[in-house]
């Protein structure tokens, strides 16, 4: 079994958000972010110990926050870079059962594949639901040769599948990586990986 096939408690999520928590922010985002001719209202889904909300709200942004884990809200609001200025909501759910307004961005940082295979339409549905005409998506979907693949509760989408899933969407970013790591929690692994922004017609 490896490290994401087990059961994580608060704590572990507690331990890789402060071993994360002086990353960058995701390529992905900047990418989404700078195409942007002004702030509006965005979405982190997963957003964990906060990487990604912290630029969100540093340029201007109203961000929707979304985790499981309590101690994801409890990090980053208690990050030193957080902006003492800007409007910050956390939602303590899951990503298929969170609900959040209109916006302008969904960003999902490597959390979108953590929503089973049976959840993953309705949760895609929610999102194309809410996000305004000229809205952007930023995130990452994990491919079929990835080490975790066929591993319960967790979705992997070929280049086809990517393809169909955007296929109404004007797509700004499509690059594939594979390559070989060791996660934050020390486990050996494979990546493969869509990273992906697109813009809603």
């Amino acid at each position: 079994m490896t490290d994401q096939a087990k059961p994580r408690t608060d704590a572990d999520w507690r331990t890789y958000y402060q071993r994360t928590g002086d990353r960058p922010p995701r390529a992905t985002l900047l990418f989404a972010l700078d195409r942007f001719e002004a702030p509006g209202v965005a979405v982190d889904l997963g957003c964990g110990g906060g990487r990604d909300v912290v630029e969100m709200l540093r340029r201007g942004w109203t961000v929707w926050g979304a985790d499981q884990a309590a101690s994801a809200g409890e990090e980053m609001r208690a990050r030193p870079d957080l902006p003492i200025t800007g409007e910050l909501h956390f939602i303590r759910s899951r990503s298929e059962d969170a609900e959040w307004p209109a916006c302008d961005l969904v960003n999902s940082s490597f959390s979108l594949p953590l929503c089973a295979p049976a959840d993953f339409p309705r949760l895609w549905r929610r999102i194309e639901a809410r996000l305004r005409p000229g809205g952007r998506f930023s995130g990452q979907l994990f491919g079929p040769k990835d080490s975790w693949y066929s591993r319960d509760g967790i979705t992997f989408h070929s280049r086809e599948e990517v393809e169909a899933l955007f296929a109404a969407w004007d797509v700004e970013l499509l690059d594939e990586e594979e390559n070989d790591s060791t996660t934050p929690r020390g486990t050996q692994k494979h990546w493969h990986i869509w990273h992906i922004v697109a813009r809603k017609r």
